[in-house]
Order: C-alpha cells, then structure tokens, then sequence
C-alpha cells in the first residue's frame, strides 16, 4: 500500500517505518530536524514529503506517532484539508479521548477514516518489529487496517469502536505509572527505615507482585537508569490524560491524582527530559535516601 508516516524519527516511530518498508510498502515520511534518525529510511527507498498534506495527497493511509495531543491537532490541521475521500489516518499517539472524538467527526465530515491505535511496550519492541497495538474502530475498517498494522506489531488487540483504543492506552499507562511510583517511592521509605531495598527486590521476584516495570525500577538499585525508555515528562503527561478522563465521566481518581503529582514534582526537580526509573533519584532529593550508586 501507499503509506504515509508522520513521526518516524521519534523512538517509536522509526522502528515502525522500518517495518512497513521492509514489508514492502510504498513509504513516505516528512522530516523535521532530526534528519539523521531517518537517514537510513531514506536510503532504503522511503521518499521525503514536504508536510502532512502532501502525505494525505500521495497516500492510502497516513500513520501518525507523535508526542501527544497538540502534536496530533497540528498535524491533522495541516493534513486534512488536503486529504482525499476514503483516507484512513491512524492515530498511535497518545491522546486525550475528547480530542480524538473532535478529530474523528471532523475527518468524516470530509470522508476521511481517523482510527485511534496507541501503542505499548518500548523502542526495542519497536525496532524488532515486536509492538502491542490497540485498536478503536469500526470491524469493517479494523480487518482494512489489521495486516498492516502487524508489519509492526506482535499483537493487535481490537478492543472496541471508535475512541476505545486511546481509552485503554491511558487505563494502561496509569497502572504502569502508579508501579513505577510506587517502587520509587518505598525504595526510599525502606532506605530510610534501615533495610536494604535490594531485599525487597529479592522477595518481590520470587512472588506475585514481580512484573517488568518493577525490575526496570529495581535496575536503578545498581545504577542503571534506563532500564524503561520512557521519558518521564511524557509519563506525566499521560497521567495527566488519564486523571482527566476520569474526570471527564465523573470518577474519583484519587491515585491517579496522586501518581500525576509525584511526576510533576519529579519533573520540576529536574527529571522530566529523562527516563521514568529517575523517579529514584527524585525520592533520593526528597528524603535523603541513597538508592543509586554514585560513580566515582
């Protein structure tokens, strides 16, 4: 297929375009200032477009994979006044639900398909071609989308209609994130109280609490920081889509609230532009723990 491909520099993006054109299809991507992420998408036949618009004029389908809302909007401003009758963009960002419902109406409104399909896991899964997608839409389109989408992905989840698929993405980044705090944050209370977390790392492996992004925050424990390659400030900022959810339909969030705020002081202490497991290092300025080895 003719695909066009919006954010394909970014840590999940490129290895998803890598994917595509190793799977034959006709890719187009723009590039921004970052050129030498996509240096070897371009050798490898992908074609420079100018902008988004000249992406929906070439293309059967445009992905997009981009920070977040605003990056998205942007994108669609510039992309749909161009965009053919029958265009199906695909939003893999993470985005706030009530915006991909705007976006949605106003691309049908001009015959377009806009499909909501976030991701999970992480830049390695990406590049191996091994990514978790989620998918809100119609059945019809979804079984137009689906091949595609597994160039890429390992599993391609239809979770339900239009706008589902952002839903489950925020419901699944605020469980992620309140682990994540969670373990920052009683490293530094058992640090205090005197025991070695490295024996709460022991215990919790050989029991069920044991999961991935805890041994990914374990990792800090001997000074590896980027066990989870994601940067904090767009954890925060995922956060902040989730508490408004749950807002928007009128659901206390008395956890979410709380882990948004733990990333916002993290952030505001100096961490947002690093990797989530700082959240150590913020409970480190915060109580006075020693948690991450320092190197000499």
């Amino acid at each position: 297929m003719k695909i066009g491909f919006v954010g394909a520099s970014g840590l999940m993006g490129h290895g998803m375009a890598r994917h595509l054109l190793a799977k034959g299809h006709e890719l187009s991507i723009t590039v921004h200032r970052n050129r030498e992420r996509v240096a070897d998408l371009l050798a490898a036949g992908a074609r420079e477009a100018k902008d988004a618009a000249a992406l929906a004029v070439s293309s059967e389908i445009v992905f997009l994979c981009v920070t977040g809302t605003p990056q998205v909007e942007a994108t669609m401003a510039t992309l749909l006044p161009a965009a053919p009758r029958g265009l199906l963009v695909v939003d893999c960002s993470t985005s706030e639900p009530a915006s991909t419902t705007q976006l949605r109406e106003q691309a049908a409104a001009r015959g377009v398909s806009f499909v909501d399909a976030p991701l999970s896991r992480t830049p390695v899964e990406a590049e191996a071609g091994r990514l978790n997608v989620m998918v809100g839409a119609e059945p019809a389109v979804f079984a137009r989308l689906e091949p595609v989408l597994r160039c890429f992905a390992e599993n391609v989840f239809h979770v339900g209609g239009p706008g589902a698929g952002h839903v489950i993405k925020l419901l699944n980044n605020f469980i992620a994130q309140s682990i994540c705090t969670a373990t920052a944050e009683a490293f530094a209370v058992g640090s205090k109280a005197g025991i070695d977390p490295k024996k709460l790392v022991e215990l919790i492996s050989a029991g069920p609490v044991n999961n991935g992004l805890f041994q990914a925050m374990a990792k800090t424990l001997s000074g590896q920081l980027d066990g989870l390659k994601f940067e904090l400030d767009n954890a925060r900022k995922d956060v902040r889509y989730y508490t408004h959810l749950a807002e928007s339909v009128a659901a206390p969030s008395i956890v979410g609230e709380a882990v948004h705020q733990a990333l916002t002081l993290a952030s505001a202490l100096g961490h947002g532009r690093k990797f989530v497991p700082s959240l150590v290092e913020a409970q480190e300025q915060l109580t006075g723990a020693q948690l991450v080895p320092k190197k000499p």
